[in-house]
């Protein structure tokens, strides 16, 4: 009985090694049940972990593999990815911009009319009374490759 509630309270965590986990709860359920085969121990064990780790695991490892298998897999997940990791996002620093906020506080004319002249500029002349391919206005020209 020892054994068996040892076996439900040990749970795995991203600090601790999957390695010493995986062969602790493994020799749990021998010492449990001697006669379960090696597949239903592996299922025990892999339905103890969190489900992103389990998928993970079971998309990595065949239908038959080993227990070493499963803790190197566990190992691997641990190293590239953050699987299992809280993870918070800090911001950058910088001031975020507040565009609406500010066109907002603007005469409802003012904005329509500026945002008429930023949608239909042409070939960077900022008219409106022609197209890109008429456009009076010299074109760049670039020499250098």
């Amino acid at each position: 009985m020892e054994k068996a509630k040892a076996f439900e309270n040990d749970k795995y965590s991203v600090d601790k090694d999957p390695c010493e986990l995986c062969h602790r709860q493994s020799k749990r359920l021998e010492a449990i049940d001697p006669q379960m085969n090696i597949q239903m121990r592996d299922h025990k064990l892999l339905t103890k972990m969190p489900a992103e780790q389990e998928h993970a695991v079971k998309c990595r490892c065949n239908h038959n593999c080993t227990l070493d298998n499963i803790a190197n897999s566990l190992q691997d997940l641990r190293k590239r990815t953050n699987l299992g990791k809280n993870t918070t996002y800090k911001s950058s620093g910088f001031k975020e911009k507040q565009p609406f906020r500010v066109e907002f506080k603007k005469n409802p004319r003012e904005r329509v009319a500026e945002v008429a002249k930023k949608k239909n500029s042409y070939h960077n002349c900022d008219s409106t009374d022609h197209y890109y391919n008429n456009c009076p206005k010299e074109k760049k020209k670039v020499y250098a490759i």
